[in-house]
């Protein structure tokens, strides 16, 4: 446990008295620091407490993306930052794609969603879903409306443009607190989308 949370950057070596106190000294870190401080975040610090706030949070929620979050979240355990952003994307736009699959097999909405899958892109295909979703706000029920655009416009576009940055050569660097707040947003994104799909599996 503790070399888990030393890998981690949760703890640190020293101790307040002296900083540079070798092992087995210890401190929590400015980033364990943070964790700390916030309690309302989705926290994780393993594998299988990823998983099990995943699964607590969207109970239906397919294998294959597990899949993807999981490797996702092993890259980040061991410092692949970029690693960990690529294969969250891919858990996003296969959640995505598996949405669109099941709005167009939707008899009541199949035709005016009907030009999302003609876009060739994921970012064109998610503003043109958006735009087809905003004119059918209306029959949305009440909690399928709340926070909508903040999980399926504000979260995506972060988690996106982050894949995109990390899946092509640029130099950017992904920090370590960065790719854990990505792992973060994506459970209430991804509980969202799921909640878009069974509203339109009915």
């Amino acid at each position: 446990m503790f070399w888990d949370l030393f890998r981690q950057n949760i703890i640190t070596l020293g101790n307040r008295a002296d900083p540079n106190a070798a092992y087995p000294w210890y401190r929590v870190s400015s980033f364990g620091k943070k964790i700390l401080k916030n309690e309302e975040v989705y926290f994780f610090h393993d594998l299988t407490s990823y998983e099990k706030i995943i699964r607590e949070n969207i109970s239906d929620i397919d294998n294959l993306t597990i899949f993807y979050l999981k490797e996702a979240m092993q890259a980040f355990i061991v410092g692949c930052q970029l690693s960990s952003a690529v294969m969250l994307g891919l858990a996003l736009e296969y959640s995505l794609e598996s949405l669109y699959e099941i709005v167009e097999k939707n008899s009541e909405y199949s035709t005016h969603f009907r030009s999302v899958s003609k876009e060739q892109t994921l970012l064109k295909k998610f503003n043109k879903f958006k735009q087809k979703l905003n004119e059918k706000r209306q029959d949305l029920p009440k909690e399928l409306n709340e926070d909508l655009d903040t999980n399926l416009d504000m979260i995506i576009s972060l988690i996106r443009n982050y894949r995109k940055e990390s899946g092509h050569p640029s130099g950017k660097v992904l920090s370590r607190e960065q790719c854990y707040v990505n792992l973060q947003l994506f459970i209430p994104c991804c509980k969202k989308i799921y909640e878009l799909m069974n509203f339109f599996k009915q």
